[in-house]
């Protein structure tokens, strides 16, 4: 059973019937707002997690975790964030002192005297030598707090760092297009297991690969031999990749769309479709 193994992964991006995303247009992902005053897109998440997910989360985005350049910016943001989410209390902010107890500094790394910060009384504390983070509420007051509780989270894409894969269509430079296909691919080449595969094409608004016939799976092939094997310490299983075919539910494999699959038995291993129904992914 592969789902729980870590592979590479590939991932696919069908192209939209219209171009979107340059600077003028003012886009950059459908789940982004823009907000005209700060020129840059913002994006609140609903689901609650640590500082280190956030950030991953952030950057698989093609964003970064927020923080307020001024209070100009805290206050145009905190004005959207209770407009559309004032059930939630704080957030965490891209600020912390991981690096060095007490040196506080943005994601970027810039000193956070640079940057709106504005501490609670008797704030940070580092109570427990255990408080790396920032939380921030909708007044813009901060804390110091765990990094490893999960709490919901901003983040930010200035319009100046906005670039376009035209070819493409969409604001990830990663994807490579293929003209003959029709689509554009991604190989991942941080090792993962296949739903965690999954939630990182959903995050950049993809979905991993669905192989529907002998040119499709000699380019992608094609596509993994010429991508250099990654440096990690991980034991994961090389030259096997996880795509976007599942049997996760036992009841008979279809494809991530949620359609029975219907793929020709030469593409699978001794050109045998899967039988075993214990099998997920």
């Amino acid at each position: 059973m592969l789902s729980k193994s870590l592979l590479l992964f590939l991932a696919v991006y069908i192209l939209s019937d219209f171009s979107y995303g340059q600077r003028d247009k003012k886009f950059f992902r459908k789940d982004y707002t823009y907000i005209e005053s700060e020129q840059s897109f913002y994006k609140v998440h609903l689901v609650a997690n640590t500082f280190n997910e956030a950030k991953r989360i952030c950057a698989l985005e093609g964003s970064m975790l927020f923080y307020a350049e001024d209070v100009k910016e805290f206050k145009a943001v905190a004005s959207f964030w209770q407009r559309t989410q004032p059930h939630i209390p704080w957030v965490f902010v891209g600020l912390s002192d991981q690096m060095s107890e007490g040196i506080f500094e943005t994601v970027d790394r810039r000193p956070m005297s640079e940057v709106y910060n504005n501490w609670q009384r008797n704030q940070p504390s580092d109570e427990l030598n255990n408080e790396d983070c920032v939380h921030m509420d909708l007044i813009g007051t901060m804390n110091d707090y765990r990094c490893d509780s999960k709490t919901k989270f901003i983040c930010k894409k200035t319009l100046q760092s906005l670039e376009w894969n035209n070819n493409c269509n969409m604001s990830n430079s990663d994807y490579i297009y293929n003209q003959d296909i029709g689509k554009c691919y991604k190989l991942h080449t941080t090792p993962m297991n296949w739903t965690d595969a999954y939630a990182a094409c959903r995050i950049e608004s993809t979905s991993l690969a669905l192989i529907n016939n002998r040119m499709e799976a000699d380019y992608l092939a094609k596509l993994t031999e010429n991508t250099p094997e990654p440096l990690v310490s991980e034991q994961y299983l090389q030259g096997v990749y996880h795509v976007g075919f599942h049997n996760r539910f036992l009841e008979g494999w279809q494809t991530v769309e949620g359609t029975p699959m219907n793929v020709d038995a030469e593409l699978w291993f001794n050109n045998k479709l899967p039988q075993n129904h214990y099998e997920e992914c």
